[in-house]
């Protein structure tokens, strides 16, 4: 798929960020890696994987201004960033159009042939999509990091910060998605908002990937599918002062990346 429209999120944290203590940044979207903010590692991968219009979405200055400096084939435009990320995405999502390719600014790896293989794999009935790498694949690319994993039936995965919306129905989603950040500090709502069936499944490890994002899905009105990448560090991104250590490892000089 080529002219497609991209969305990347580089919004600021309210809280403190170790992070940009460690790296001496304002954003981690401007720490440099291999000679390039991140931000521009980012765009230029969406751009050779067929990007015909990137959106920063951001209200950072320092990002506003590194995000102007960059050369890109690509349309690039400044997106206001929201209150959260389910915001900044319905926003981004009404300013650009559909479909659209939703990634974030710390997604250091990100690689064309990772977007590509996505999007190609993409079931054309699927109204929003996300990209998911099994424990096995992101353990034997970066057996030293540390990831987050969803445990289901048939395996752990973890997420891979690429969504896929197709069209205004995926905004369903989102707006699941933004009820639940609402009540992130509220587990007991949040098991509300889903329904105790299927948080019981889930728990009791009955539940599938596939079958877990289809009743999600199915709660919020709109056809979703989980896409399995072949690509263990597409699951890698930098939240944290490790993960920073271990990027800066991967794509030092000599490194396969």
């Amino acid at each position: 798929m080529t002219g497609f429209r991209a969305l990347v999120l580089a919004g600021s944290r309210p809280e403190i960020d170790p992070l940009l203590a460690y790296a001496d940044v304002p954003h981690k979207s401007l720490i440099t890696l291999q000679g390039q903010t991140l931000l521009a590692r980012v765009v230029d991968a969406l751009t050779v994987s067929g990007a015909a219009s990137i959106g920063v979405c951001t209200s950072h200055p320092a990002v506003i201004k590194a995000a102007g400096q960059i050369a890109s084939s690509a349309r690039l435009e400044i997106i206001p960033a929201a209150d959260s990320p389910s915001l900044s995405v319905a926003q981004g999502a009404q300013a650009m159009g559909f479909p659209l390719l939703v990634t974030t600014a710390d997604h250091a790896l990100l690689r064309p042939e990772w977007v590509r293989a996505f999007l190609a794999q993409i079931p054309d009935e699927a109204e929003i999509a996300a990209l998911l790498a099994p424990e096995a694949l992101v353990r034997a690319a970066a057996p030293d990091g540390k990831r987050t994993y969803l445990a289901f039936r048939d395996g752990r995965y973890s997420g891979c910060n690429l969504f896929y919306l197709r069209s205004e129905a995926a905004l369903g989603a989102v707006a699941l998605w933004r009820q639940v950040e609402a009540r992130r500090k509220q587990p007991w709502k949040i098991a509300a908002l889903l329904g105790p069936g299927m948080l019981l499944a889930y728990l009791a490890g009955r539940l599938t990937l596939d079958q877990a994002v289809a009743r999600l899905g199915r709660k919020a009105a709109v056809r979703a599918c989980a896409v399995r990448t072949p690509y263990g560090l597409a699951a890698v991104d930098v939240d944290k002062p490790a993960d920073l250590d271990l990027v800066r490892r991967l794509t030092a000089p000599g490194s396969a990346l």
